[in-house]
């Protein structure tokens, strides 16, 4: 059984899959065959973890309330939610692009009104929402503002997949392994050892001071947040923990930058070519240097 992340999320790591498997610690699946994602997000390689490794226990984890209510229930009730993806897309595929446009919009201001309530009960349709969103905004981006609110515009798409049954129905079943928590990253901390293995995927260094074109939750990962983060990769390898890091690379817009060269200095850094996925300029879409960063060496 295989399953593939149910959205589209910035820094997505699909397309770099292959350059990140060659980078698993040796023995995963065996000898290492425990798994955390700390800033889950889309999950791409948590699905090709499950899907593809024998591991005994898995822990994944983001801050974004929303996208980890998404995991619970996809995981916990998947029919009650694909019903109510039927539900929307039933409604969404006939109407012509300005009846889509207002739909959108209803839909947005549905998801930001129950964004803002604790009631469990509507968490099912949050998540459906959620996902709708996701499938038919502009560029697939999450993004909020400083309240907290989703704020992406419609994206016009011919005819968007919004209820991926079989997948959905595939990741619950991979998922029902996997411990899932909504905390700050340095909440995994205790999930290390010596047979684990680590995915960290945070949010990326802007590469310029404009480049910051996102925020997934209401408050942005600093300079200062990326050193607290390397200081916590510190302890993962301290406690014996396999790690493995992506962010993005400085020396795209400035060969003289070296933060994550001089903050990783311990460990092996690779730099791999990756597709500019998600930007509103469509020219800014080339190809670009990326970061991967692992503990093989570190001390």
């Amino acid at each position: 059984m295989t399953g593939k992340p149910f959205i589209k999320w910035a820094g997505g790591k699909s397309q770099l899959l292959a350059d990140i498997q060659k980078n698993y610690p040796s023995g995963f699946g065996k000898s290492v065959n425990r798994y955390c994602e700390p800033f889950v997000g889309g999950g791409a390689v948590l699905f090709d973890v499950l899907s593809n490794y024998d591991v005994n226990e898995v822990l994944i984890n983001d801050i974004n309330e929303e996208l980890i209510n998404t995991y619970r229930k996809i995981k916990e009730t998947p029919n009650d939610l694909i019903s109510s993806l039927m539900s929307i897309q039933d409604e969404f595929w006939p109407l012509d692009t300005s009846g889509r446009k207002e739909f959108f919009y209803i839909k947005r201001g549905e998801f930001n009104s129950l964004k803002l309530s604790s009631d469990e009960k509507v968490n099912i349709e949050k998540a459906a929402l959620f996902i709708f969103l996701n499938k038919t905004c502009f560029n697939g981006l999450y993004r909020v503002n400083k309240k907290g609110l989703f704020n992406v515009p419609f994206g016009a798409y011919k005819k968007p997949l919004i209820c991926d049954s079989e997948n959905l129905n595939n990741i619950s079943k991979l998922l029902q392994k996997v411990k899932i928590k909504c905390a700050d990253y340095k909440e995994c901390i205790d999930f290390a050892d010596t047979n684990t293995f680590y995915y960290i995927d945070p949010p990326y260094r802007p590469l310029t001071r404009t480049a910051n074109f996102t925020s997934y939750t209401e408050g942005d990962f600093t300079d200062k947040d990326q050193i607290e983060l390397g200081h916590f990769v510190d302890e993962l390898t301290v406690k014996g923990a396999k790690v493995v890091i992506s962010n993005s690379d400085p020396k795209n817009s400035d060969s003289g930058d070296n933060f994550f060269d001089e903050l990783y200095s311990n460990y092996t850094i690779s730099r791999i070519t990756a597709k500019r996925m998600i930007n509103c300029n469509g020219e800014n879409r080339g190809e670009i240097s990326e970061l991967i960063i692992s503990n093989d060496n570190g001390v």
